[in-house]
């Protein structure tokens, strides 16, 4: 069986509350705090095995350096369907992500895309970060309860999901319109571009509308992660204030 590490507490804390298989956990003795009790509370409630190690023992387990005194072995994380993704769905939001490779930004992308509830990310299978510890850390534990989907064609997969009913716009500087002129309320896949090119242009063309942030500063673009969480909460409060809007109608 393969192993993965998952650093951090509040990462691991996320592995043992979405019921992840946990093989081991070790944790630095002389950390105590709150957050780790509740850790450690979860892992006996779970039954995974806890060992106190001394800080330098975990420095040589650990593959990052931010990992707060815990690390834990798991069996590897499965990635998701993308059909079983789309038919747990009611109005599909999918973020698909175009050779995005650095990890920190993934993990942002991913928390991100649990706090407005998306439904999963899209991430191609080549030349794009993955479901690493690095990753796992960044995200803060939402990796644990967001669906990230692998596929080996984002181009084909895109066109996939227009065959399914969803609309997909792309985020660039270039783009046709500001991204608050844009209805997303209906099902939609939103594709960030990549750290270094942004959008590829077979995806840029693929793309239903592609949109921009409109800057005031001196500096044009947005990092990715930060352009994915401007377009995630306008989707979110799109669709709140429909879901609130027909909560407050009237029936005669």
């Amino acid at each position: 069986m393969t192993l993965e590490q998952i650093e951090g507490v509040n990462p691991v804390v996320e592995a043992l509350r979405a019921g992840r298989p946990l093989t081991r956990i070790f944790v630095a003795r002389d950390l105590h705090r709150p957050a780790v009790d509740r850790l450690v509370a979860l892992a006996r409630e779970r039954g995974v095995p806890l060992q106190e190690v001394s800080r330098e023992r975990l420095s040589q387990l650990a593959r990052s350096r931010a990992h707060q005194g815990v690390v834990a072995l798991a069996a590897a994380r499965d990635y998701a369907d993308l059909g079983e993704v789309l038919d747990r769905a009611t109005v599909p939001f999918l973020v698909a992500l175009d050779e995005l490779q650095d990890p920190q930004n993934l993990g942002a992308i991913i928390r991100t895309a649990d706090a407005v509830g998306a439904d999963g990310v899209i991430v191609p299978a080549r030349r794009s970060a993955g479901l690493s510890p690095s990753v796992l850390k960044a995200s803060a534990g939402a990796a644990e309860h967001v669906s990230v989907v692998r596929v080996t064609n984002l181009v084909g997969t895109l066109k996939f999901l227009q065959e399914r009913g969803l609309w997909v716009v792309g985020a660039d500087a270039a783009g046709d319109r500001c991204y608050w002129e844009a209805d997303f309320r209906d099902p939609l896949t939103l594709v960030i571009g990549g750290e270094h090119r942004g959008l590829r242009r077979l995806v840029r063309e693929t793309c239903d509308h592609v949109l921009r942030i409109p800057m005031a500063g001196k500096l044009d673009s947005l990092n990715a992660a930060a352009a994915a969480a401007v377009f995630m909460f306008e989707v979110a409060r799109q669709r709140t204030a429909r879901v609130l809007d027909l909560s407050n109608r009237r029936t005669l």
